[in-house]
């Protein structure tokens, strides 16, 4: 009688640069929108959780904001420690780099990950954006000279193209190990945050240059439905920060048509993802230079240490 092959579970660090697609990845994986994702650089700001789990397995994917030099604010340490964290106590990294070539910032990543020595699978990512396939003979083979990699997988997380090979070759190299979460649990963030991300992924999709970036969520308010009320609704009031004055007036618009615009975005969006309907009411104040403040930071739920 063969020998049943044992139950496999582990962390999986998924990292890369800011904008290399970790997020979509996650969800793709997943099969459920855990992280916010917008075509702007450094939309997560977390670490945050997505299980998947199969049969004889289950994969703890961890979301990592992109990993970059620039450190100017606290925020921006938070950010960069809550990536680098993530590879503390993983059995598995997926590193994630743009098919259109490697920069600065990969370089840095890749020896943050031989210094790290964990298993790592490097992901080429965007490979829809590349006119000419032919292109990636030669960056697999600089791309495998960087580093012993498990696996090297030319993919596009956008297009689903060899998700069902990243996903096969993640379980592969799991560890031996129990189950680790419920077969229905897909993210260990709960539902305030969900929220809040979702209200902030309609603010940088909605406003541009400089305001995304100085932008923050605090959910003041959640309240569920009554139980077995077929037609209720979450209730929620969200406070909208901004570091400056001048910022108030662009995000409200005239007349409060911005914010009336974002709001609904944001509501659609959460009826879609949770299958619940939702009151969203939004609020915008002024907090100077709240990404540079400890206490700041601590009230929005970053680690600044």
């Amino acid at each position: 009688m063969a020998e049943k092959d044992p139950y496999r579970s582990g962390m999986v660090a998924v990292v890369g640069r800011p904008n290399a697609g970790k997020s979509t990845l996650m969800n793709a994986l997943v099969g459920s929108k855990i992280s916010i994702v917008t075509a702007k650089p450094q939309t997560t700001r977390h670490a945050i959780m997505g299980i998947l789990t199969e049969d004889n397995a289950q994969a703890i994917f961890v979301d990592t904001p992109g990993l970059h030099k620039a450190e100017g604010k606290l925020i921006n340490r938070a950010m960069n420690r809550a990536a680098t964290s993530s590879l503390e106590g993983a059995d598995l990294i997926l590193f994630l780099v743009d098919a259109r070539g490697w920069n600065d910032d990969d370089e840095d990543i890749v020896q943050r990950i031989a210094d790290s020595k964990i298993p790592c699978i490097l992901l080429l990512n965007k490979i829809d954006f590349l006119k000419n396939k032919e292109a990636l003979f030669p960056l697999l083979e600089a791309s495998a000279a960087k580093h012993d990699f498990v696996e090297i997988v030319p993919m596009s997380a956008l297009k689903n193209q060899n998700l069902d090979l990243v996903r096969k070759l993640v379980f592969e190299h799991l560890p031996a190990g129990p189950q680790l979460f419920p077969d229905d649990m897909q993210t260990d963030r709960g539902l305030g945050f969900r929220v809040g991300e979702v209200l902030r992924e309609k603010l940088m999709e909605g406003l541009h240059k400089e305001v995304p970036y100085g932008l923050g969520v605090e959910i003041n308010v959640l309240e569920a439905p009554e139980a077995g009320d077929p037609e209720g609704q979450y209730s929620v009031d969200a406070i909208i920060w901004v570091d400056r004055d001048s910022h108030k007036g662009i995000v409200v618009g005239k007349g409060g048509e911005r914010l009336k615009a974002i709001g609904r975005a944001a509501r659609l969006e959460l009826n879609k993802t949770f299958g619940q309907r939702f009151h969203l009411q939004t609020r915008v104040k002024v907090k100077s230079n709240w990404a540079d403040s400890a206490q700041a930071l601590r009230q929005l739920g970053y680690d600044e240490h």
